[in-house]
């Protein structure tokens, strides 16, 4: 049912509805703007937004608990006598590798979450927004950082379990970490990337998968990259992920291995560089 009002009722009732030009002038020009967040401040606003997701849907830390011990359990004992004789003399070379692989891995999910919200139309809002422009993507990394250290404190846990002993002790533990966390920081934004570029969220896993494993098993994380054939180690010996393995590895067992780290660090940077530059060009043209 419509309803009409007519005469000096209706005329009334306009008048109180529609405010003055003058008044409206005084409310929108008498008070000042609310100042506009700092580029710190929307990424970290956005790092807690992917907090509250996986609040809400706690199931999300499946990857990032179950699946870091099935796979530290699963390799120790199926390769550890093959290889070094006795799991716990391979518990020593294994972990730090394994525990880079599995975090390597994890970074997928970002670009998973980013498509999702392409989806759902969440980041047309995102777009109207008077904040840094990257400040989404940042804050999607700043969340997914948690989620590593969240995995890294599990797998190092199971580890110290069953055997494995660091010499470089805490400190040594931490460094490797720590390299470990800016890799994978850098390393996401190519997920973003796909995210931003994929059609579905399928299509990123697909992708993903095509690129993480042969980065991730044609490396020196299982065993010395002595053992394969020549054209075989040109490549691993060269992969971002051996320099990163071999890094944390040695860190954890209190070396200070220079090259590795100034490797892992460079590929860090020339990750950042030319797929943030690219995610950004996509999230701009979108």
């Amino acid at each position: 049912m419509t309803t009409v009002t007519t005469g000096k009722e209706g005329a009334d009732a306009l008048d109180f509805v529609a405010p003055k030009a003058d008044e409206l002038a005084a409310l929108l020009v008498g008070h000042s703007r609310p100042p506009r967040p700092s580029a710190l401040s929307a990424s970290m606003t956005f790092g807690w937004r992917a907090m509250l997701k996986i609040k809400h849907v706690p199931e999300q830390l499946f990857d990032v608990t179950a699946f870091p011990i099935m796979m530290v359990l699963m390799y120790t004992y199926l390769f550890g006598g093959a290889l070094a004789g006795s799991v716990s003399s391979y518990i020593q070379f294994l972990l730090p590798g394994i525990l880079v692989m599995s975090v390597v891995m994890i970074t997928m999910y970002t670009g998973v979450s980013v498509n999702t919200d392409i989806e759902k139309g969440v980041f047309d809002r995102f777009r109207t927004l008077p904040i840094w422009r990257p400040a989404p993507m940042v804050g999607y990394l700043l969340g997914d950082v948690v989620r590593y250290l969240i995995a890294s404190a599990v797998m190092l846990t199971v580890g110290m379990i069953i055997g494995y002993r660091p010499d470089g002790g805490v400190v040594g533990v931490l460094l490797g970490v720590a390299l470990l966390l800016v890799f994978s920081f850098a390393f996401s934004w190519i997920w973003t990337m796909f995210g931003l570029l994929l059609r579905s969220e399928k299509s990123v896993m697909g992708v993903s998968m095509m690129v993480i494993f042969p980065l991730t098993f044609l490396s020196n994380v299982f065993v010395d990259p002595k053992t394969m054939p020549g054209w075989l180690q040109a490549f691993v010996n060269n992969s971002p992920v051996t320099h990163l393995a071999t890094a944390v590895r040695e860190l954890m067992a209190g070396n200070w291995p220079a090259a590795d780290i100034a490797w892992s660090l460079g590929w860090s940077a020339l990750l950042v560089v030319v797929f943030g530059a690219v995610t950004m060009r996509l999230y701009n043209r979108k």
